[in-house]
């Protein structure tokens, strides 16, 4: 090699444009080609229940519902009953592959977990549709015609739903649900049971609105008054939701 050649090579792997090369020389470590692939992860456990995202901002509902109280009864609350509920599952292989109503259906009252956290998590989903801000502020059409054959009247219907309500003793819930003949109707449920739960309850129906009368859904605005709760809720219902959950609901 002449003397220039050599120097101008050198210069090159000075600059770093022929490192490769030279890197394969015997340093033992492997090339690109050659290092062991990676492994591959394992996937992540697929669940059977996922939180919904709410259809609005924390803050959609302020003052009838403070901002706090949604934070944690969505982020909290609710959270809670769906990681519960498939954990509740993987233990009892019975309610595998269920949707949350044939689950609902399926539960007897020693299922305890399964029922608690299925509930709670089928309630609660219905809750956040029902209160989604928009929609006339009472019912029109087919609903109100159903209430109105049902109860005499909205404010009669109004009557009777925040009295199941304010009555349910301790937690739980009232619900304006439809029986098998597609008459509408009023009941109230303890803890996180509902009316799907055929099983379990005595008024069974297919629940199109529901209000949820635990106090973590309303003591931090309201405290003790859970009359005003319920007043404040009846202004918040979202009438298109329950329609259209009656129209589904109807057989």
């Amino acid at each position: 090699m002449k003397k220039r050649d050599f120097i101008k090579l050198t210069g090159l792997a000075s600059a770093g444009l022929i490192i490769a090369p030279l890197a394969s020389c015997g340093d033992g470590q492997p090339k690109a080609s050659e290092k062991t692939a990676e492994p591959t992860p394992e996937p992540a456990e697929e669940l059977s229940f996922l939180l919904p995202q709410l259809p609005f901002a924390y803050n959609a509902l302020d003052p009838k519902i403070d901002t706090i109280t949604m934070e944690i009864h969505h982020g909290k609350h609710h959270a809670g009953y769906v990681r519960k509920l498939n954990a509740a599952v993987a233990e009892a292989p019975g309610f595998a592959g269920m949707d949350i109503e044939s689950l609902l259906a399926k539960v007897e009252a020693d299922d305890t977990a399964v029922r608690n956290n299925g509930g709670g998590h089928y309630n609660h989903s219905m809750f956040w549709e029902i209160l989604k801000p928009g929609g006339p502020a009472q019912p029109e059409g087919e609903l109100a015609a159903a209430i109105a054959s049902a109860f005499g009247s909205y404010e009669a219907f109004a009557e009777q739903f925040a009295n199941a309500a304010k009555t349910r003793f301790g937690s739980g819930w009232a619900w304006l649900n439809l029986d098998a003949s597609n008459q509408l109707f009023i009941s109230s449920t303890p803890n996180q049971d509902n009316p799907l739960m055929v099983n379990i309850v005595e008024e069974t129906g297919t629940p199109i609105m529901g209000i949820d009368v635990w106090e973590h859904a309303y003591y931090l605005n309201y405290q003790n008054k859970r009359g005003d709760y319920i007043q404040a809720f009846m202004e918040l219902i979202n009438w298109n939701v329950v329609a259209e959950n009656m129209k589904m609901a109807m057989k």
